[in-house]
């Protein structure tokens, strides 16, 4: 259940200051606190320990300070680790560590559930309950980053919020996580190693553009057209292609900032080789640097299946001829429900 006390990791500095002051304490004890929370990253005023036990005391009674926990940790036979968290009010999120030789990722959750209902995600096909506040998107980063220095002695190098939710949808607090996030006073993470995936809002896009944000943007378009669009993605209805297109120009223009097409290939739905001529014409009005052509990965609820090897290659081949830069995403952690598209609290206990 929700604490009746204020979260302290919700708290304006000035407002902290002036209560360290009020019980009267010294003004440096701000600057130790924020350490605490977002260098150290303590999970209670206990572990404090160079606050004395009398103002540790004192903060646990006046703050609450919730924090994300990991209930189960699943390790796939290819090296990825998914774990699932729990939160402070008993809801359950999933995030992904994506080991390569060159690089560690952390595939991040927005919100717990989703309310778009795309049709091959297994998020989709479950209730939003609410959206996560920043400090549990950062302790997802914390938590991940722990079991990657434990199990590769390595560092994250990189961020994608691929994973439960729509991050467009929750906009203020994954803007706030990253800006913790890329903090010199938080884990000093480059924006150019974020890259935050939309499902495509619109009109969020272009806010990014307006707030001249400096990670990278990542479209899941899945389709060539609107009516294939909407077969499978409802937010095409009021987000459709034309009006993605313009916003994408519009971030571009405004930002600079690298953008990626992603393209999940179904079977005799999306995988033709007019499907692939159609996304050449596409691609060429957007300032896309990348397609990043994704294998399906089965989910229960959903009809469709992924295509024969020879027609993915067809269906690369021609992206190739018309000079598209489109790689083959192969996908990881499969076999512990891991994948793209997978994530749906089914390892519950």
């Amino acid at each position: 259940m929700s604490s009746p006390l204020p979260n302290i990791r919700h708290q304006q500095p000035a407002d902290l200051e002036a209560y360290f002051e009020r019980i009267g304490e010294k003004k440096f004890r701000l600057k130790q606190v924020q350490e605490w929370l977002w260098q150290k990253h303590a999970h209670s005023f206990d572990a404090m320990s160079n606050l004395s036990k009398e103002l540790r005391s004192k903060l646990a009674a006046d703050f609450s300070l919730p924090a994300l926990e990991v209930n189960t940790t699943q390790h796939s036979s290819d090296g990825t680790i998914k774990s699932r968290f729990k939160t402070f009010d008993g809801h359950f999120i999933e995030g992904v560590l994506i080991p390569t030789d060159e690089r560690k990722t952390a595939c991040v959750s927005s919100q717990i559930g989703c309310s778009l209902s795309c049709k091959f995600c297994a998020t989709g096909y479950m209730d939003r309950k609410r959206n996560l506040t920043y400090d549990e998107i950062v302790d997802q980063v914390v938590l991940i980053n722990q079991q990657s220095e434990s199990t590769f002695e390595q560092k994250l190098t990189n961020i994608v919020f691929m994973g439960m939710g729509e991050p467009l949808m929750n906009y203020g607090n994954v803007m706030r996580a990253i800006e913790r996030i890329t903090a010199e006073d938080g884990l000093f993470m480059s924006p150019r190693r974020i890259t935050v995936s939309t499902a495509g809002v619109a009109k969020q896009i272009k806010m990014l553009g307006d707030d001249a944000v400096r990670f990278k943007l990542a479209l899941s378009l899945h389709a060539p057209n609107d009516e294939k669009r909407n077969q499978i993605m409802p937010i095409n209805e009021t987000n459709n292609i034309k009006v993605l297109v313009e916003a994408l120009n519009y971030f571009y223009k405004k930002t600079g900032n690298e953008i990626t097409l992603e393209y999940i290939l179904f079977k005799n739905l999306n995988d033709s080789p007019k499907d692939a001529e159609e996304l050449t014409k596409l691609f060429r009005q957007i300032p896309a640097d990348l397609i990043n052509i994704i294998e399906y990965n089965s989910i229960d609820a959903f009809k469709f299946t992924k295509p024969e090897e020879e027609d993915v290659q067809r269906f690369m081949d021609i992206l190739a001829a018309n000079k598209v830069n489109a790689r083959l995403r192969r996908s990881r952690g499969k076999d512990i429900d891991a994948a793209c598209g997978q994530l749906a609290n089914k390892n519950k206990s």
